[in-house]
């Protein structure tokens, strides 16, 4: 990835739903440009939801998602309706494409859609094969609330008002989303501490850096970079203190001894906690750690997967942290991807990555399912605060 790719995780989710056959994939490779989803006169072609990356304009990046169909019947239906009812927690926008008049299905969909505050938008796909449309268009505003677009994917019709609808919808922070929040002003002297140990992928930098670096070099920054290694060397070299310094999590009782007193402190990890997630609900959910005994069950959720690491963070290092402070007949479980348990009730702290591979949308959900349960929920980088002496002392961005 370049420093100028937008990640999938930051662009703006649009998930497409709909009974099978009802104009779905047409409609997403109309608006794509591209045959991204298979298009059959067989109802229940789509099977996983497909994902396409691209720019729309004028929104920018964003990423279309096509579903199977709702009312999906037999064993593979159910499983195929249960993946795209976990697209819900991950898209920012939906689009509800239309076909009969029977408007069961739609209702309990839409009703979910709008309980999860997620802006939706009415499309009637085939729209040039409908007759009676002022009637139909009649029933589905007076049962949906909703006026549905008009469309026509082979015609390219009303798929201009789809965009402009798109354009309406956009959450209102989601252009304006800081991963520096208020720790830098333009200009300004940031030093970053990247480990390059086992977990560092060879030759490249992992995501949170990159997208860390690039947002300081847009602020003209004067961005640095190091190893934890070389920290006390590398402020040597400097003329003056940095005004922030960004460490990797694993590095924070080194650095904090270390740093110079006028240095703010915080983590890649951190950054993430607010740029993706709730940042005052982790550090709350981090004194719930105080609490905790050797009966305590701790979930850890990872958003990617990959295969365990010598001396990984979510793995190894904070399970070694958390049983040398309360012995090893803690609990400790671990997901990873899209898994998460539906009930929580079973755990007394989760313990949630940076979040770099999910949108916010999908960190969000789970910090609500957290706190529906009745569960705190905190962070990697908080939780490495925490158990370091030193989460009062590190910078939380607002």
């Amino acid at each position: 990835m370049s420093l100028n790719d937008t990640p999938r995780a930051n662009r703006l989710h649009i998930g497409i739903f709909g009974k099978r056959n009802s104009g779905k994939s047409s409609l997403i490779n109309a608006l794509t440009g591209q045959e991204i989803s298979l298009v059959s006169d067989h109802p229940g072609t789509t099977t996983d939801p497909v994902l396409k990356s691209m720019e729309l304009h004028p929104i920018g990046p964003v990423v279309f998602i096509d579903t199977a169909g709702f009312d999906d019947e037999g064993e593979l239906g159910t499983l195929r309706v249960k993946k795209t009812q976990e697209i819900i927690a991950k898209i920012d926008v939906a689009i509800l494409v239309l076909d009969d008049d029977d408007f069961t299905e739609e209702k309990k969909w839409l009703s979910e859609l709008q309980e999860k505050e997620i802006p939706v938008i009415g499309v009637l796909g085939k729209a040039d094969e409908r007759e009676n449309l002022g009637h139909f268009l009649e029933i589905a505003e007076k049962e949906l609330g909703i006026a549905p677009i008009l469309v026509s994917a082979l015609r390219g019709e009303g798929l201009p008002l789809v965009k402009k609808a798109l354009e309406s919808t956009v959450p209102e922070d989601f252009q304006r989303q800081k991963i520096l929040g208020d720790l830098v002003d333009e200009g300004e002297l940031v030093l970053l501490v990247m480990p390059q140990d086992i977990q560092a992928p060879k030759g490249r930098l992992i995501l949170p850096q990159v997208q860390t670096i690039r947002e300081l070099l847009d602020n003209r920054c004067t961005t640095v970079c190091t190893t934890a290694d070389r920290f006390s060397h590398s402020l040597g070299l400097l003329g003056q203190p940095p005004a922030l310094i960004v460490t990797d999590s694993q590095c924070f009782r080194q650095v904090y001894g270390e740093k110079p007193a006028e240095s703010q402190l915080t983590s890649f990890s951190v950054l993430f906690a607010a740029y993706k997630g709730d940042i005052h609900a982790f550090v709350e959910g981090a004194r719930a750690i105080d609490g905790l005994n050797a009966s305590s069950h701790v979930l850890i959720a990872e958003a990617c997967t990959h295969a365990p690491l010598e001396e990984d963070i979510g793995r190894v290092k904070i399970p070694r942290m958390l049983k040398k402070r309360y012995g090893q007949e803690l609990r400790i479980s671990l997901v990873a991807g899209n898994d998460f348990p539906q009930d929580l009730s079973p755990y007394d702290l989760i313990i949630h990555c940076g979040g770099c591979m999910f949108n916010r949308r999908h960190v969000l959900s789970r910090v609500a399912a957290a706190e529906a349960a009745g569960v705190p929920i905190t962070n990697y980088g908080i939780t490495m605060a925490k158990l370091s002496g030193i989460l009062d002392d590190i910078r939380i961005p607002e």
